[in-house]
């Protein structure tokens, strides 16, 4: 045997574990299922590393998509959409339930020592959450810091049961500006029209960097009211404004952090008259007006797709017609036909348009 052969034979060799680990089905890569009694033992436990992944666009939830990064998924899906308040899947001794009281959690108990800290009793409490595919998922409580703004509302450190990897990870997704998210309990369901309901004893664990919360601290809080009214259907108006879903069919139409000034018929937050580092008025225009279920008229997209887009995603929801001028400068080129855009509950104006209207089918 040559020495060219040998050193061919002994390539091969080398090559060969590598090819059989390379080719190796991605099934294997799924983790060892865990007893019962383990896997609440590991809960709030910080084993996982925190896995992070690149938003599309702005989200409703805040949380992941799927536990499998490599598998594509659609923006409206999501590892945790809501969680039961009863049956408690795990939870203190003295824990005998939990309800949600505005913007916080509070167990029910009758041997807890007086003056102990609500967070201490909701502490590694484990609930029946539902992913937005229907299928069940446990997400733990692991730890709970009051608000320093509104002491009523709470904000949640939570973790999920990641069946793939067999681990405890927190669902939500981490930004550069947020990096370990938190969540608020908020009372209700949202589906993946991004349409929300109230259901009894259902909550759902709202991320720090989704549409719901940002709602929430921007000063919408569903729970609130303000003047005898309720905040609820301002809330929801802001969760489709803040993802310029103007179908109202859970789509999002803009970027992650693109700037938006919004203001409301109650005065929770005027419009913003005077130009700072945050806001630059001479590059703003009208964008759209808003109720529960979408935008009411709009004059342009926030993401600089042509209008004519959103016409045909919707079809039959708005007409081009007749502009029309709601005030204040800002003026519709289309209407919805069901109702009246002047009975909106919020609007918004945003950067990258001309200050003139947008023509029908026209773009940016």
């Amino acid at each position: 045997m040559t020495a060219m052969t040998k050193s061919l034979l002994a390539w091969v060799c080398l090559q060969l574990p590598m090819l059989a680990y390379a080719e190796r089905p991605r099934t294997e890569s799924v983790a060892a299922p865990v007893s019962e009694a383990e896997r609440y033992a590991r809960r709030c436990q910080s084993r996982a590393p925190h896995r992070t992944v690149k938003p599309q666009g702005t989200m409703l939830w805040g949380t992941r998509r799927d536990w499998d990064t490599e598998k594509p998924a659609g923006e409206r899906s999501s590892v945790l959409v809501s969680a039961s308040l009863e049956p408690l899947r795990r939870a203190d001794a003295q824990v005998t339930g939990l309800k949600l009281e505005g913007g916080h959690l509070v167990a029910t108990s009758t041997s807890f020592a007086p003056g102990t800290p609500e967070a201490r009793r909701v502490m590694g409490t484990v609930l029946q959450g539902t992913a937005g595919d229907g299928k069940p998922v446990e997400v733990a409580i692991c730890g709970a810091e009051p608000s320093p703004e509104d002491p009523n509302m709470v904000w949640y450190r939570i973790e999920a049961w990641n069946a793939l990897a067999q681990e405890w990870e927190n669902p939500c997704v981490a930004l550069d500006r947020v990096p370990d998210p938190r969540a608020l309990a908020v009372s209700g369901v949202w589906d993946f029209n991004g349409v929300h309901r109230e259901a009894p004893g259902q909550l759902t664990f709202a991320c720090e960097n989704g549409a719901i919360t940002k709602c929430i601290h921007w000063g919408y809080k569903p729970w609130a009211s303000r003047d005898g009214q309720s905040l609820a259907g301002l809330h929801q108006a802001c969760t489709r404004m803040a993802r310029a879903d103007y179908c109202g069919n859970g789509r999002n139409h803009t970027h992650e952090d693109t700037p938006i000034d919004m203001y409301d018929r109650l005065g929770v937050i005027a419009r913003t008259t005077e130009s700072s580092a945050e806001w630059d008025l001479a590059r703003a225009s009208f964008e759209a007006a808003w109720a529960p279920d979408g935008a009411t008229c709009l004059a342009r997209t926030r993401d600089g797709r042509a209008l004519e887009t959103i016409l045909q995603e919707c079809p039959d929801r708005f007409r081009t017609d007749a502009a029309l001028d709601l005030g204040e400068g800002d003026r519709c080129t289309a209407r919805r036909v069901d109702v009246n855009p002047r009975s909106a509950l919020l609007r918004n104006q945003s950067y990258g348009a001309p200050k003139t209207p947008v023509s029908p089918g026209g773009g940016l």
